[in-house]
């Protein structure tokens, strides 16, 4: 589904597209299930993706990190709580309104404590929305 306009000499060029999210859904390795919105795969994107999440009430991600890429999140609604460091052994609370940076390659685990969704709109320079993902399953356990 990559966006391009044929020029006059045959070659393509990029060109501006719209997505509205929730037409597709997908379900990432980190264990949430995202709505599609900008990447590679749906506009063409070279350098960035973008989609829109929501976290149930006790929905939680596997520990996971994004080796080479950045990741920026505004949450639209509702609160979030995110273990991150070598070892999980950090604590950070987002809530509506706020945004959240996380460097590349840096470990960590999501989850809403509840008691309403947590929406939230996810930037990653990584086009590829799960490229980069790397799953850690020996961190899971130390988040209970």
């Amino acid at each position: 589904m990559t966006s391009c306009a044929a020029t006059t000499d045959g070659a393509a060029e990029p060109a501006c597209r719209k997505v509205s999210p929730g037409l597709v859904r997908y379900g990432g390795r980190q264990g949430f299930t995202y709505d599609e919105g900008l990447s590679r795969e749906s506009v063409g994107s070279r350098g960035l993706c973008m989609h829109h999440l929501t976290i149930p009430p006790g929905g939680r991600a596997r520990a996971h990190r994004h080796d080479g890429h950045e990741t920026a999140i505004l949450v639209l609604s509702g609160r979030a709580v995110m273990a991150w460091g070598d070892r999980l052994q950090h604590r950070l609370e987002v809530v509506a309104g706020e945004m959240l940076y996380i460097p590349a390659g840096m470990p960590h685990l999501p989850w809403n404590p509840g008691p309403e969704p947590c929406t939230a709109v996810i930037a990653r320079t990584d086009p590829h929305e799960q490229e980069s993902v790397v799953l850690l399953p020996d961190l899971d356990a130390l988040v209970p």
